[in-house]
């Protein structure tokens, strides 16, 4: 019995914190990508009151195309979760499961398109990368500072 309970320690103080939207306020501001007349936008918020609120928008020269709402918070469980709701409809829930403090990755595996969801930092240039399973069908917007 003492050794089960041994293990259950050991096991508890190996397992890494959960992450805060803290951990991931690297994320916000102000980002910009433009490739010709098409642009896309993305704006995230400091974490506060433990999330973290966004949109994306993206068009052509002066029309707008899409539009995305975006939350990162808690899940009941403490695990992160970025809730996306493109054009405005109910939140698909991708859960964190990896972080580092330039990057962090969201996956579904139950959803149709995209499955996962990546975000790294590199100094005033952000990337953002969707894609199926395994890293199939991979989108990127490689964004830049505001």
């Amino acid at each position: 019995m003492w050794f089960s309970a041994a293990i259950a320690m050991f096991v508890m103080a190996a397992a890494p914190a959960a992450a805060a939207p803290n951990d991931l306020s690297w994320l916000s501001g102000d980002w910009v990508a433009v490739t010709g007349e098409r642009w896309t936008e993305e704006h995230w918020s400091q974490p506060r009151a433990g999330e973290m609120v966004g949109y994306s928008r993206s068009g052509r020269g002066a029309k707008a195309r899409d539009f995305e709402f975006l939350r990162i918070a808690a899940d009941a469980d403490g695990t992160l979760v970025y809730f996306a709701q493109p054009q405005g409809r109910a939140p698909t829930r991708f859960k964190l499961t990896s972080s580092s403090p330039t990057e962090a990755i969201f996956e579904n595996p139950t959803h149709d398109y995209p499955t996962r969801i990546i975000y790294r930092r590199n100094g005033t240039t952000l990337t953002a990368t969707i894609s199926g399973p395994e890293g199939s069908k991979s989108h990127s917007w490689i964004y830049q500072r505001r």
